[in-house]
């Protein structure tokens, strides 16, 4: 029950994460690299405060945990995704992002002596499928740069993630890479706001900051935390959930419609997500 608290919160932070970055880019005048720069920045704020408090006012060790290969993923990852949705329409940019997610973790199951049974086969692309479904309407032909984007996000979302899966201090690695990576976002703002300039407002900014303390900074606590329990094709395939859950809170809290095509979509994504989770692997 504590595995499946962990998933099922990491997961809608995902979610809520999803939903703040579409408000502010699409609602707000706040530009995706300051985006991106008060995400990553109030994530490593918050992660050092609880570390501190945890420890009782000393959270140096936590500049130690986690790597520069993790946090460069997590900034290439971040930054990618705020660019991309820009000019590429919410449904591809979803579909592109978890196929890139679910192929490299996959494929480096696979490389690594993982296999999947029959069943769990059969669950993944049920899940697949009802992800295509639920993004059917939404498509639209992206622009070349932005798909390019969107699949270097997810790329770097999974290597985040296979890096991870190894740590015995989640929440002190999670504050490292987020440390890490926000020198980099900084640098980035400051060449954007020579070149072309920034824009931002209050609303934006409070939208980021959420985004980075609690869907980004503490949900990839909870995210580090349940990847020791988990194979990587059941940590790909779980994320799938991802854009249904966005698809669901859009509803809830933006106003958007809530259709037969999301339901039937439902329908296939979780039973899809339950084989490949329960199923048995099979034999090497």
């Amino acid at each position: 029950m504590r595995l499946l608290l962990l998933i099922a919160t990491a997961l809608l932070a995902f979610a809520g994460n999803s939903l703040l970055c579409r408000v502010a880019l699409r609602d707000t005048a706040l530009d995706p690299v300051s985006f991106v720069a008060l995400r990553l920045g109030s994530g490593a704020a918050i992660l050092w405060l609880i570390v501190s408090l945890q420890r009782r006012g000393g959270a140096s060790g936590a500049l130690l945990a986690g790597s520069w290969k993790a946090a460069s993923a997590l900034f290439v990852y971040a930054l990618a995704f705020a660019l991309a949705y820009l000019t590429i329409p919410a449904g591809t940019g979803a579909l592109l992002l978890f196929a890139s997610i679910q192929i490299s973790m996959i494929l480096y199951g696979l490389s690594i002596g993982e296999r999947l049974s029959g069943v769990q086969w059969a669950g993944l692309a049920c899940a697949v499928g009802g992800l295509v479904l639920l993004m059917l309407p939404k498509l639209g032909a992206p622009p070349l740069t932005s798909a390019a984007l969107m699949v270097i996000s997810g790329i770097a979302w999974g290597a985040y993630s296979l890096l991870g899966r190894g740590t015995t201090d989640p929440i002190a690695a999670t504050t490292g890479n987020f440390v890490r990576a926000t020198p980099c976002a900084l640098l980035v703002l400051a060449g954007m706001a020579i070149t072309r300039g920034l824009s931002a407002d209050w609303t934006g900014v409070g939208y980021a900051v959420v985004s980075g303390a609690i869907t980004s900074g503490l949900g990839y606590v909870l995210w580090y935390a349940a990847l020791r329990h988990l194979t990587v094709t059941r940590a790909a395939t779980l994320q799938l959930s991802v854009p249904l859950l966005a698809t669901l809170g859009g509803a809830m809290f933006l106003g958007e419609p809530f259709t037969l095509l999301l339901g039937v979509s439902a329908l296939a994504i979780v039973p899809g997500i339950g084989l490949v989770v329960a199923g048995k692997k099979a034999a090497p």
